[in-house]
């Protein structure tokens, strides 16, 4: 107890971050259209699940999924037609973070797409968790 007083602010600290990091599963938990890298890598074996990467060209031609279909970000709305063939199937959005994904998400989700989802993190956590990256062209 004693130390508990003279350390005080290192046990709020403590509680601060906990309920922090709780806060955050159970924020994630919630939306089922977010992916870890792992949950992505299962809906691509399990059940044929397309990646889509919306990453500009440069960005893509470092690395990417492999078989993942390329898709810019900046031509997404023009040439989402292309993705109508895989409207039955799960189709997985990546970016470098899951930002410029999400938005293209959102896009198919308002021409009547239904099994959307976001890579979480991006290529940067599909990296970090250890996944692999292809450099082929396609």
């Amino acid at each position: 107890m004693e130390f508990l007083q003279q350390n005080w602010y290192w046990a709020a600290l403590a509680v601060a971050s906990g309920g922090w990091l709780l806060f955050d599963v159970a924020r994630n938990s919630a939306d089922k259209s977010q992916l870890s890298p792992v949950e992505a890598t299962l809906l691509i074996n399990r059940e044929d699940a397309i990646v889509v990467d919306v990453r500009e060209q440069a960005e893509y031609a470092k690395g990417h999924i492999a078989n993942s279909r390329h898709l810019p970000a900046g031509e997404f709305e023009r040439r989402s037609g292309e993705l109508e063939k895989f409207r039955n199937q799960p189709i997985i959005l990546c970016c470098a973070t899951g930002t410029r994904s999400a938005a293209a998400a959102g896009t198919l989700r308002k021409a009547g797409f239904e099994k959307v989802f976001n890579l979480r993190g991006g290529l940067m956590e599909w990296e970090k968790a250890g996944q692999p990256v292809s450099r082929k062209r396609k």
